[in-house]
Parts: C-alpha cells; sequence; structure tokens
C-alpha cells in the first residue's frame, strides 16, 4: 500500500502539472478525491487492515491527500491567473483603432416626394400650412360642401372617434380653418399631411396615407392659372416634355372641377406604368366652390381661386417605380437604402 500510495500521489501531481484548464484540474481533482477516487478508495482499505497497521497507514494516506490537495489549489491558483491574463488580451480594446462610422440617417422616399413638392411650390409663392389630424366632422365635411345628406359621404368609409369627431379623411379641412384664420387676406397655401380611411391594405391602398393639398384664393383668379401652376409642377417633377392635360370630373367642393393626367414617360407609345393610354393620372383639381369661399367669409362675386390635391405614394410610386404601397410602411432596410 506504501507503494500504491506513492505511485498515486507522484501520478496525481504530474496530472495537475500538466492540466491546462481549470476544467482540466477540477477533473483530475474528482480523480483522487471523489467518491470513487483513487485516494478515497485506499481510505476506505484502512477498515480491512490490523489495529496495530491503521495509524501508520492512516498517516501516510493523509499525507499523500495534504500534498498532492496543497499542489491543486496552488496549480489552480496558476491556471485561474493564466486565464483572466488570456481574457483580458482577448478582450483588450486599442484605444488608438479608429472608431466605426455610425450609419447615417436619410430621409425616407415619401418624406423625400414631399419635400421636393413642397419646394417647387415655395418656388411659386405658396407657403405650408397645417391642421389637426384629429378634426372635426364641421371642417372635414359640411364647410367643404358636403352635408349630412350629401351622397358624397359615401365616397369615404372615414374611421369616427364620435359623433362629430373624426380622423380627417382629407386635407382639405386645413383650406377652410386657413381662409377663416386669414381672412380677407389673399390665400395661397399647401397642405403635407397623414389622412386616414377605412381602406384595407393591399397593394394600392392604405388605411393611412399622405396628401398634399393646394390652394389659392384671391381676385381674378382663373381655371388658366390652375392649369399653368400644374403644368410647371408635373414638369418640375417629372421632367420638362411632359405636359398636363385636364379631364372633367366631380367633387362636392370645387366646381368646375377635373381629373389631371401628366403625359407618359413611353411618349405616348403606351406602356405597363400608363395601360397603354400615354397618360397618368396624378391629382384632382378645380375651382373652389363658391358654396366654400362664402362659409369661409369670401365674397364668392369678388373672390375666386383653385384648389388641388395629390396622393404622395400615388406621386412616390409613379417616380421611383414601386409596385406595392406597403413597401413604404415595411421599413426593409433593403428598400429604404435605394433612396440615400
Amino acid at each position: 500500500m506504501q507503494t500504491e500510495l506513492k505511485d498515486i500521489l507522484e501520478k496525481g501531481l504530474k496530472e495537475a502539472k500538466e492540466a491546462l484548464s481549470s476544467q482540466e484540474l477540477s477533473d483530475i481533482r474528482l480523480k483522487f478525491f471523489g467518491k470513487k477516487g483513487l485516494i478515497t478508495k485506499h481510505s476506505r482499505l484502512l477498515g480491512n487492515l490490523a489495529p496495530e497497521e491503521r495509524p501508520l497507514f492512516g498517516k501516510m494516506i493523509n499525507n499523500v491527500r495534504q500534498k498532492l490537495e496543497e499542489y491543486l489549489t496552488t496549480r489552480a491558483q496558476e491556471l485561474q491567473t493564466l486565464e483572466e491574463t488570456a481574457k483580458l488580451e482577448r478582450e483588450r480594446i486599442d484605444v488608438e483603432l479608429p472608431g466605426r462610422r455610425p450609419r447615417r440617417g436619410h430621409p425616407h422616399p415619401l418624406q423625400l416626394i414631399i419635400q421636393e413638392i413642397t419646394a417647387t411650390f415655395l418656388g411659386m409663392g405658396f407657403s405650408v400650412a397645417e391642421g389637426p389630424e384629429v378634426e372635426l366632422d364641421f371642417y372635414n365635411f359640411e364647410a367643404l360642401n358636403i352635408p349630412p345628406e350629401h351622397p358624397a359621404r359615401e365616397m369615404h368609409d372615414s374611421l369616427y372617434i364620435t359623433d362629430k369627431i373624426l380622423l380627417r379623411t382629407h386635407t382639405s379641412p386645413v383650406q377652410v380653418r386657413t381662409m377663416e384664420k386669414i381672412y380677407p387676406q389673399p390665400v395661397r397655401i399647401i397642405v403635407p399631411g397623414r389622412v386616414y380611411r377605412r381602406d384595407a391594405l393591399d397593394a394600392t391602398h392604405s388605411p393611412i396615407f399622405h396628401q398634399i393639398e393646394g390652394l389659392l384664393v384671391d381676385k381674378n383668379v382663373t381655371f388658366g392659372d390652375l392649369k399653368g401652376i400644374l403644368t410647371v409642377f408635373a414638369q418640375k417633377l417629372f421632367g420638362e416634355e411632359r405636359t398636363v392635360r385636364l379631364r372633367p370630373s366631380f367633387f362636392p367642393f370645387t366646381e368646375p372641377s377635373a381629373e389631371v393626367d401628366v403625359s407618359c414617360g413611353c411618349q405616348g407609345k403606351g406602356c405597363r406604368i400608363c395601360k397603354n393610354t400615354g397618360w397618368i393620372e396624378i391629382l384632382g383639381a378645380g375651382s373652389v366652390h363658391p358654396k366654400v369661399l362664402s362659409m369661409a367669409k369670401y365674397d364668392p362675386d369678388v373672390y375666386s381661386g383653385f384648389a388641388f390635391g395629390m396622393g404622395v405614394e400615388r406621386i412616390a410610386m409613379l417616380r421611383y417605380g414601386i409596385s406595392d404601397i406597403r413597401h413604404f410602411y415595411e421599413n426593409d432596410f433593403r428598400f429604404l437604402q435605394q433612396f440615400q
């Protein structure tokens, strides 16, 4: 047993010295001092010895245990120091390295279109007006010649909060609010903003979208002025070679009213974008209805004006060749990074 204990001590010291990690050392400790460990097994053999032999061999076992435990403890401290040094080296930060450049943001494609359209009309003497998105039924409908019984109410499936309050279905209420504020001064404004309809989300519809409304009220304003303004706008946005076409239409707050088309980039040859017609519808417009002027206190016999409205998403889809309106709201970086 004395020889075996000597071999166990030498083996344990050798394996502990060769251990390369704290985990390996822990396994060695278990190998010698665990329930089935080599030293533990020899400790249990003491009961099989003669009484006079037990003190001697008990002392020998304790001596081997003490020496091996002391070395394991020392070796554990050495390995822990080495591992901590290696960890610090791996995690070392070179403060002299140049920092990572933060990703620069850029305007959303809808914001780009709004900025471009706004800049175009600011250059023609318009100013920007704003109004509440939670609107009174009076301004959203009645002040725009759409009384409660008017069939035009069926054109919009509106999102009502109460009987008299709703999320605005267009930016036109700002026209009335602005005329009320600055009466009797002339009005020349554009109104960019969000609007809301009870529409199902699909490739061409969204319950939340953006419009830009325009209004000009002054003395001696004609329908020809409207066409001139819109022609300049279309050529600025789509190209100098484009022309504008007005088709008769109906809107409760304008009379006469027109749908406005711009010539397609295919130059009349016909393509998928213009559905082989050579024209692309971009907005609705018309002369301000006399009743709308009267409700804002402007005398329709003295003042006249025109209004127009366009969907920003539709303009952006035409401008950038985008086929699905949902791309604007999904925040997909692959899509958005194309507009840096």
